[in-house]
């Protein structure tokens, strides 16, 4: 790493060139230990800070001139149609675009729109009564013209001649520019309601000190700036080198419409890692270009809901919206069914939010991470860990027809692993192909993996503690897991703000699941909670319920398909203790491959007798081996004779 042209803070807050030519070089020299690199590397350029809880939700982003009256409209459909917002991103057109053109382009602009706007503060506080954030969209490099409302006083307190509409040229380089910057086009939008800025900076790296990129200089300065209120700090902004992650989040840039775009996420995204940059916000389904392809637009919000932060965008053309009814009805469904998803995996990624933060471990880790020694883990570029619990396996091209399916070529690591989706158990140690149709993306969970979710059977944009937990538990290995919450925004990350909620999972004869009684500062979570357990992997089983040693009572369901045990909990106080146990022991379940390879024939386009073909054969071969044997004698299409080996030889 080359530091030696980077600035020096100094103690003033402000920064200075190095005096002199000196070389100033840091060598990582770790081998294949990747994490313990990176945990100096943090603790050589500084940690990456926690980030508000509302950021992990869905955020909605589309660049378009919406009305006050439109973008509540736009709202309230989200909310009749059940679809969860935590931020709500107005683009550039919030403020006065189309100025006299003596003045030059509208691109930069810190004026209401009153037009569109009428009353910024009430639109605000209207979307903060629906629980969304709000950012707003700014290009400061054309500095503060004379037509802005807060142009004259601003330019008394730097000494500009208002008389003569001088223009104050944006100067980072200046403290009293940077201080009446703050005070005067972004203090009075804050305390209106606005809860952080998107700095779309787009004007290159020069200034007039040698060395110092204005990138860098803002996302620094509005980081500092936007903790003064007590509030955790947050900036929305273009990535300005190694240390960036000091500044989250990061905007990655316009994006073409294209698989091409799609595939390209998962892996730079999970490279990133290894610069320490963890939060990446993508302009999820594409920004610009390209064409219509309703499929296209489903996987990627399939990609965005197991990327760091799942934000919608487009661009200003009258079709390219993302709202999920503009797509025909199968992408429509499973855009809000993933959107959903998303919204309750808020508890887990805020867990993951923490670790990234205290350990120095991104949320979005390449394989080779935990298995540097396995030649195997270099090659699944687009194969990712997921926080502690998840493997993503996103699909980034298009279903084959006769297939029914797209491809993804992955390798698990050893051990028993869970399609987090439709519950088919997996031996680990290979290489495999994977087949999904447009409905999901290969997900796995490692036995005894244990994800908290928010229970969301009532809509809500709400992103608080929730007071229904669903637990996601997967069997035939032991567990842990430690649900960590505070009050999402405090500006400290002290111990003594979290509440901690330990849950262990022990495979033995009985197999137990434990929810041990919530410590630390329980003040921040609700006082009462229920529970529903979906425990995948095992047989029609009977369970115990004991809440601090009493009989508790719960409804148990079972899903064949699935291999999962459902058990719902009532509510009770999170200060109790709740255990969950087979008392009778419990099985394994098997995949039960028949059943499978009809579900899959039915959506194959083939022929209806081969279809029966295969089936039979399947159906009727006295082990896996012979199955595949026999597929392969009737000269299958490959995608079509690939898939169902993934069905007969998953374990």
């Amino acid at each position: 790493m080359d530091d030696s042209r980077s600035l020096l803070l100094t103690e003033e807050n402000w920064v200075e060139p190095r005096k002199g030519e000196v070389m100033d070089f840091y060598f990582f020299g770790y081998g294949h230990e990747y994490e313990k690199c990176l945990k100096d590397f943090y603790h050589l350029c500084g940690k990456t800070p926690l980030l508000p809880r509302f950021v992990f939700g869905n955020w909605w982003s589309r660049y378009h001139k919406y009305t006050e009256e439109e973008y509540k409209e736009l709202i309230l459909r989200f909310e009749s149609e059940k679809i969860p917002f935590s931020v709500a991103v107005v683009d550039m057109d919030w403020h006065l675009v189309d100025v006299d053109p003596k003045y030059g382009s509208g691109w930069t602009g810190y004026t209401w729109n009153k037009d569109f706007f009428p009353d910024p503060k009430a639109f605000m506080a209207w979307l903060h009564d629906h629980h969304l954030k709000i950012t707003l969209n700014v290009h400061p490099a054309d500095g503060v013209r004379a037509f802005e409302e807060p142009y004259l006083a601003m330019a008394k307190e730097l000494g500009a001649d208002w008389e003569k509409e001088e223009t104050i040229n944006f100067d980072v380089t200046s403290q009293e520019f940077l201080n009446a910057y703050f005070k005067y086009l972004h203090h009075p939008n804050e305390e209106d309601g606005v809860d952080f800025w998107w700095l779309d900076w787009q004007q290159g790296k020069n200034t007039a000190i040698e060395g110092l990129d204005p990138l860098w200089m803002l996302n620094h300065y509005h980081y500092l700036d936007s903790r003064r209120n007590g509030n955790r700090a947050l900036t929305f902004s273009r990535y300005a080198g190694l240390g960036s992650h000091r500044y989250p989040v990061g905007f990655s840039g316009d994006t073409v419409i294209s698989w091409e775009s799609l595939d390209f996420q998962p892996y730079f995204t999970a490279n990133a890692s290894n610069a320490g940059y963890g939060w990446w916000s993508h302009d999820i389904g594409g920004h610009m270009f390209g064409y219509r392809d309703d499929e296209l637009s489903a996987r990627w919000v399939q990609y965005g809901v197991f990327s760091p932060l799942l934000r919608l965008h487009s661009t200003a053309n009258l079709f390219s919206g993302k709202e999920p009814w503009k797509y025909n009805k199968i992408a429509e469904s499973i855009m809000k069914k993933y959107l959903k998803l998303r919204h309750e995996l808020i508890p887990y990624l805020y867990t993951m939010n923490r670790y990234a933060s205290r350990d120095g471990q991104p949320l979005v880790r390449p394989m080779y991470y935990l298995e540097p020694e396995q030649k195997e883990a270099y090659e699944v570029p687009n194969e990712y860990y997921f926080g502690t619990e998840l493997i993503a396996c996103p699909i980034t091209k298009p279903v084959d027809k006769k297939a029914a399916a797209a491809s993804f070529t992955a390798w698990l690591p050893k051990g028993i692993w869970y399609d987090i989706f439709n519950g088919r158990v997996y031996e680990g140690g290979r290489r495999l192909s994977l087949y999904r149709g447009v409905e999901d993306i290969p997900v796995f969970a490692r036995a005894g993996a244990i994800v908290p979710m928010a229970d969301l059977d009532e809509y809500t944009n709400s992103t608080t503690n929730p007071e229904k937990l669903k637990i996601a538990i997967y069997a035939g290995a032991d567990g842990e897991f430690h649900l960590y919450e505070d009050d999402g925004n405090c500006p400290e990350d002290l111990d003594e703000n979290w509440a901690d909620t330990e849950m262990t999972f022990r495979w033995d004869e009985k197999a137990v699941f434990t929810i041990g009684a919530a410590k630390g500062n329980t003040l921040v979570i609700p006082q009462e909670r229920s529970y529903t357990l979906e425990i995948t992997g095992v047989t029609e089983s009977p369970v115990t319920v004991l809440a601090n040693g009493r009989q508790a009572g719960a409804d148990v369901s079972y899903d064949e398909r699935k291999h999962t045990l459902t058990v719902r909990i009532p509510k009770m106080a999170v200060t109790e203790e709740v255990i969950v146990s087979f008392e009778d022991g419990v099985e394994l379940a098997e995949n039960d491959v028949v059943t499978e390879t009809f579900a899959y024939l039915e959506k194959t386009q083939l022929e209806y007798n081969l279809k029966e073909e295969i089936y039979f054969i399947v159906r009727d071969a006295k082990n896996a081996l012979h199955a595949v044997s026999a597929l392969q004698a009737l000269g299958l299409d490959e995608m079509v004779f690939g898939a169902l080996c993934e069905i007969l030889t998953a374990k």
